[in-house]
């Protein structure tokens, strides 16, 4: 690292820095005027409103606009330094344009692990507290957030192991009690083993389920039999916390709960894991994303011409808005489609090397 190295960093963290608090004062306000009728409905004074919600929609808003912020930010100031004729002046020196790419490099790369990091274990502690009052003050008055589908809005059938389905009606989170519960063991596709109860609770003291006026059915070669229970406590693989229908669980978790949530679901049987999925293999891909829009924003700059910085910007901002329509749509097929998870969070990023790769060849060194 030599005084230009220090120079070229230096001017691309300040700025990156200036474009980062700049877009979240802008996103504060523009959702403070938004959400001024929950706050005043919900009570919070201007302490409550920081913190149980402004400190998680912060750290969301720069986890959702950080590349974009990194891209600004690189042609921002490169632009000026190719206004000012120094980048003319450093390739004049002797410098090779792959010498002067190396100082963006490493503070692209700084970034996008300082990202990934922050995606991978602060940002869903943050995430918790916006979704916490997401839910609570904005969702329960969204007709469309409350739906009930079919005839029962808190009833679950899942998977516990390979062989064991449990279904369990109409279950209270905050009591931890549900009126009807059954239980299917099934070996070689025959039912080997089944249970039914009125009404199932959670017992805090063992950490085991209590079943109450319970009926289990023993099937094999034999014949059947019966045996009733007035209380019959089980160790059931389910934690109340499992059943509990979570919009936002995907933002919650950091990314080794997240993989082992996938991991557990999977063996389950669960269905529809797509969007989790996506959501693991992105928060990788977009710290990729950032060293990849340095390198674009850098190539983009880097070359003089009359418009000056508003022809780069204005440049960089259409490659932008083509990359995050492209993100969109790949996401949307992998949920909604068969487009595999791992592909849908790379794709964009594979198509935009070549980008990446087209523009280099094409920038005057």
């Amino acid at each position: 690292m030599h005084k230009l190295d220090w120079y070229i960093l230096k001017k691309f963290l300040v700025t990156f820095i200036f474009c980062m608090l700049l877009f979240t004062a802008i996103a504060v306000a523009v959702d403070s005027s938004e959400k001024a009728d929950d706050f005043v409905t919900a009570g919070f004074t201007t302490k409550e409103i920081i913190s149980k919600y402004y400190i998680g929609f912060v750290p969301w808003i720069w986890s959702l606009l950080f590349p974009l912020f990194v891209f600004i930010a690189v042609i921002f100031f490169t632009s000026r330094m190719a206004t000012r004729s120094e980048i003319i002046a450093i390739l004049a020196s002797g410098t090779s344009y792959n010498r002067f790419l190396r100082p963006f490099f490493i503070g692209g790369l700084f970034l996008a692990l300082l990202l990934w990091l922050g995606n991978s274990y602060w940002i869903p502690k943050a995430n918790i507290i916006k979704s916490d009052f997401q839910s609570k003050y904005i969702d329960s008055k969204d007709p469309s957030k409350n739906r009930t589908y079919g005839s029962c809005a808190r009833c679950f059938y899942l998977r516990t192991d390979t062989n064991t389905f449990v279904g369990i009606r109409d279950y209270d989170t905050s009591i931890k009690f549900a009126r009807g519960f059954f239980l299917e063991r099934i070996r070689g596709n025959k039912v080997v083993y089944n249970l039914r109860s009125e009404s199932i609770s959670w017992d805090t003291t063992s950490k085991k389920w209590k079943l109450y006026r319970a009926s289990e059915r023993f099937i094999d070669s034999v014949g059947e039999r019966m045996v009733n229970h007035d209380t019959l406590v089980i160790n059931l693989r389910l934690d109340p916390e499992e059943l509990r229908k979570d919009d936002y669980l995907k933002d919650k978790l950091t990314s080794p709960q997240l993989a082992y949530y996938i991991k557990r679901e999977e063996l389950r049987g669960t269905e529809g894991l797509n969007t989790l999925k996506v959501e693991q293999y992105r928060r990788t891909a977009v710290s990729a994303t950032v060293l990849l829009l340095t390198m674009i924003g850098v190539v983009i700059a880097s070359r003089k011409n009359r418009g000056g910085s508003g022809m780069h910007l204005a440049v960089g901002i259409i490659i932008a808005a083509i990359f995050i329509i492209s993100d969109r749509f790949s996401t949307v097929f992998a949920t909604k489609g068969n487009l595999p998870p791992f592909l849908a969070a790379w794709l964009p990023n594979i198509v935009f090397v070549f980008v990446a790769l087209w523009l280099y060849r094409r920038t005057p060194k």
